[in-house]
């Protein structure tokens, strides 16, 4: 005979699960504001800039965005690449001292 299945059980690991995705989404947020320096402007500033983004429908303003994003993440890989030459000691570092998410590979 099978064994009955936990579904109460599966329920409140998949909520887990996605509760900790939640979370790290948020994380790496965070992390890309302060690496892109964008933590300099204010709450206000910094969603009015949002809120333009998301409300903009021009395809082309998005594709040079995009690009413009691309360039800098591939930017960042290549200097990130050769940071374990420069630093030997310790644990790494993203800029503003905040230490790498586990797992984390971009934005979310």
């Amino acid at each position: 005979m099978r064994k009955p299945r936990d579904y109460d059980a599966e329920l409140k690991a998949l909520e887990d699960k996605a509760k900790d995705l939640r979370t790290r989404k948020v994380q790496q947020l965070g992390e890309l504001v302060i690496a892109t320096g964008a933590d300099t402007l204010t709450a206000d500033e910094l969603a009015g800039a949002l809120i333009v983004l998301v409300e903009t429908t021009d395809a082309a303003k998005k594709e040079a965005w995009a690009k413009r994003g691309a360039a800098w993440f591939r930017g960042k890989s290549r200097r990130s690449a050769s940071a374990p030459e420069r630093n030997s000691g310790g644990a790494q570092t993203q800029p503003g001292g905040a230490p790498p998410a586990s797992g984390a590979t971009g934005a979310a």
